[in-house]
């Protein structure tokens, strides 16, 4: 887009990453938006990768979204970017409710219960049944 002097202006796109998005689409969002903080700190692909211990070649895979890449690889460029905390904000620390928390009496949870299947016995009542 040009301004009334002629220059470039880019328009930022804000995209908001959801449950209905594919796969394809958060893995290019999350490279995108990478890309924008890596040129922000004003560092080649080239430095980002030497800095994070990774190739050249997975800033660029990350950045495209065309490749997931190790999960690894991932906290490393985001160390080397400064927003690894964010990354709290994606799996925050879980907290069990009120409730939860007296049935543990200051236990930690060890496994995941399963539902038990209710049998019943009783016939369902409908319209017209006798008492």
């Amino acid at each position: 887009m040009l301004d009334k002097y002629g220059t470039i202006r880019h328009i930022r796109r804000v995209m908001k990453i959801t449950k209905q998005a594919t796969d394809d689409v958060v893995l290019a969002e999350l490279g995108g938006r990478l890309a924008r903080i890596r040129l922000e700190r004003n560092l080649t692909q080239g430095q980002l990768a030497e800095q994070a211990g990774v190739s050249k070649r997975t800033v660029e895979r990350m950045e495209s979204g065309a490749v997931a890449t190790q999960l690894s690889g991932f906290i490393r460029v985001c160390r080397v970017l400064g927003v690894l905390e964010r990354l709290d904000t994606l799996v925050p620390e879980p907290v069990p409710s009120p409730v939860a928390q007296l049935k543990l009496r200051g236990r930690q949870r060890q496994r995941a219960s399963t539902t038990k299947a209710v049998t019943s016995s009783a016939k369902k009542w409908q319209w017209g049944d006798k008492p």
